[in-house]
This record gives structure tokens, sequence and C-alpha cells, in this order.
């Protein structure tokens, strides 16, 4: 296991083997003041040319398949995963006969829609806490702790139940009452913190240094990435090992959109695919700190106050691996009001079936905000990323559904 992966730091680019980090680069983190994005956060590599060695090219991918892409975590076995089925999520396609259906809005669009509200605990969020429980089973590690708006949360706690740890939530009091029952459910500590999700995060880390539990943060965590770049291999082999032409991605932290460069940068890599699709990061206009400060020099922070909840972040923890991605494999976005996020989950639910939280119905609504500006060639394959169940919060829909009053008689109809 010591050298099937090492660390490389994002900013200084310093290696570290994997026994001498656990979190954050030593040296950059000393540079963090809590006030700008953290700088230190680790990438996971892993010896491509050896992995490449073993296999012939067009058995390469079907061996990785074989072993839950283990070759590829830094895990020694898949049978540390949870028995819950997180990830294998479909994908769905839109033939000719169900996009007309979407109003008229997407004509000439090849569409697939990656609906991972079908993990376990009914988010995106349970592939990279799947990863990191079956890390720490394997290392001895029966305490995890996270900051959470609530999936990460939720998504920790459930894994942690399944494989026996014990879960430690810290969340701001805000978080939708449905998210902090899943936690509560799921017999992990609840930590209700009176501030935002940074002061959230801020607290359990000082609680990870105080008591020594694990910590599962997003990207302050190395291993976060590594269990969301999992969609990317599935996507790869659900479109029949072909990639597709853009991938909508819902942006908060910054971690969702570097697992997905990730997951493609190993496919590139390992000589399976030539070149990365166009990524697009998805924000809503009230919570836009990632995509505002993309071409800026400095980052400057503003309060987030969006409907999605899940994606509402001050000071975005992966802003500077999410910025490199975007930046070295020319990716794309485009921030969306919290009316035409709405708007998108009820288009989207009405026509497919599939009600997607606001957070998750975001990468739907930048995909047709897209296709109204002309920015989606036509017979272009497009892949929307759905990242979490409408069933978590329904504060956010509330004004959009009117439930009919009460009948006694069929006339009353």
């Amino acid at each position: 296991m010591k050298d099937k992966y090492h660390f490389e730091c994002i900013t200084c680019g310093k290696e570290y083997s994997s026994d001498e980090v656990t979190y954050l680069c030593p040296a950059c983190e000393k540079e963090n003041d809590g006030i700008q994005p953290p700088k230190g956060v680790l990438k996971t590599l892993y010896n491509y040319e050896k992995i490449k060695s073993r296999y012939k090219k067009h058995k390469l991918f079907d061996k990785l398949k074989e072993k839950e892409y283990c070759e590829l975590l830094p895990i020694k076995s898949e049978r540390s995963l949870s028995f819950l089925k997180v990830g294998k999520t479909p994908l769905y396609e839109l033939d000719s006969a169900a996009i007309p259906l979407l109003k008229g809005e997407l004509k000439g669009v090849k569409l697939f829609l990656k609906d991972d509200s079908q993990n376990p605990t009914f988010s995106f969020k349970d592939r990279a806490s799947d990863l990191v429980c079956a890390f720490a089973k394997e290392n001895g590690i029966d305490t995890i702790v996270a900051a959470s708006t609530g999936n990460a949360g939720s998504s920790l706690a459930g894994i942690c139940a399944s494989q026996h740890q014990k879960a430690i939530i810290f969340v701001p009091k805000s978080a939708p009452k449905a998210k902090l029952t899943q936690i509560c459910m799921y017999g992990a500590q609840l930590v209700p913190v009176d501030g935002t999700y940074d002061d959230a995060f801020e607290l359990s880390i000082e609680a990870t240094k105080k008591f020594g539990w694990y910590n599962r943060n997003t990207a302050y965590n190395p291993f976060t990435i590594e269990g969301k770049k999992i969609v990317s291999f599935e996507i790869f082999q659900q479109m029949k090992r072909e990639i597709p032409d853009r991938v909508f991605v819902p942006v908060g932290d910054g971690c969702i959109i570097s697992g997905v460069y990730k997951g493609f940068e190993d496919l590139l890599k390992l000589g399976m695919i030539d070149k990365i699709p166009i990524i697009v990061a998805v924000q809503s206009e009230k919570s836009d700190n990632i995509i505002r400060n993309l071409e800026k020099d400095s980052f400057v922070s503003k309060p987030s106050n969006t409907i999605a909840d899940s994606i509402a972040v001050d000071i975005p923890r992966n802003f500077w691996m999410t910025k490199k991605y975007i930046e070295e494999y020319n990716g794309e976005w485009i921030a969306v009001s919290d009316e035409e996020i709405i708007s998108a989950s009820k288009i989207l639910s009405e026509n497919t079936g599939i009600f997607a939280e606001s957070a998750a119905a975001a990468s739907f609504a930048g995909m047709l905000k897209y296709h109204k500006q002309d920015k989606i060639d036509e017979n272009s394959k497009n892949v929307v990323l759905l990242t979490g169940s409408g069933l978590k919060d329904l504060d956010a829909v509330e004004n959009e559904i009117v439930i009919p009053k009460a009948i006694k008689k069929i006339k009353d109809i």
C-alpha cells in the first residue's frame, strides 16, 4: 500500500508518500487564515505506467472494473467498501421521443441524466463517504467526523451505520430538517452550529485536532475526491467507452467537479481517452464564490443565500484545485438564478419523473440556459449530473405546489 499511491500538493507541487500526511500539505497549511480558500489541498496520484503494464490495453478498463477500480483507489480491497449499493447509478438517455416533452427546449440535443439520487442516502456524497469509511476500516479507525449542510452529513452517518462506525456531524442550525432527520435516524451524533457551513467546517477541524477523530471533510481529506471520481468511470462505461461533449456539474465547494475531472484525468493518464470532456461548473447567482473568482488575481468571498443549500458556500474549500482543473482542461462555467433552478427542477420532475433537490437541479438549469444561449452543438452528447433527491429539501419547492382540498364526493373533484 505504501507505494500504491502518493500525494501532490496542488499549491506548491511538493510530493508526499502515503504515510507522511493525512490531510493538507504541512508547509502550505501554515498560510491558511480561514478567510481565503485553503491552500495545500492534496491530489492522490497512482503509478499509472505500472497499472498499464499489467494488462493489455483493450482489457485494462474491464480489469479495473472487476475490482471496483481498487487499483485506482487508496484502499486494499473492494471488500472494505460498504455492503450498500453505492454508485453504479443509472445514466438515462432521453431519446428523440422524450426530448420534445421538455417544452420544446431541447431540440437537437442528446441528453443524458446521471441520477445519483439513487445512492443509499439519496445523494452523490455517498461516493466519498464509502471510500473514506473503507479506508478508516482498513486502518482501524472507528470514529469519523464531518461538517455538512446536510447531504455529506447524512451520507457519512448512513455509511458509518452500515460499517458499524461512529459518525459525528457538525451542521449549521439552518440545515433542512429532512437531512437532519436522516443523520439522527442513522444513529450519528449531531452537533448543530450557531453559524454557517464554514463555521461548522472550522469547528470540525478543531475537534479533529483535539480529539483525534478521522475527518471526512470535503477537500480537507484528499480521499473524498477519490471516491467522487468514480462517477466519471461509470459515465465512460455507460456511454460504451466514449466520452460526452459536456458534463454539467452543480458546484459549491468544488469537490464534486474536481472529482469528475480527476476521474477523466485518470482515464487520460491510462491512455483510455485522448481528451477530457468540457466540464461546465454551474453555480447559483446567489452563491457563486468559485466561478466569480476564476479570472481574478485574488479571491473575494461574498455571503451565500441561495435556496440551493447544498451548494451554498462562502469559502469554497476546493477552490484552487477547481480553478487549476478548469484552466488546464478548458472548462466552462455559468451562473443561474434561484428562479431558474426551481423552474428546472419542476421541468425535470414533470417530464422525466426525476425529482431532484434544488442543488442538483442547478446543473439541469445550467444546461437549459446553455441551450437557450445556443452554446450546445446539435446532436452533441451532454451529461447532466443530478446529485440529490428532491425529498431532501421540500422547503425549496413549497411555493411551486398546491395541495388540493380534501373531497367527500366524486363530484367535488
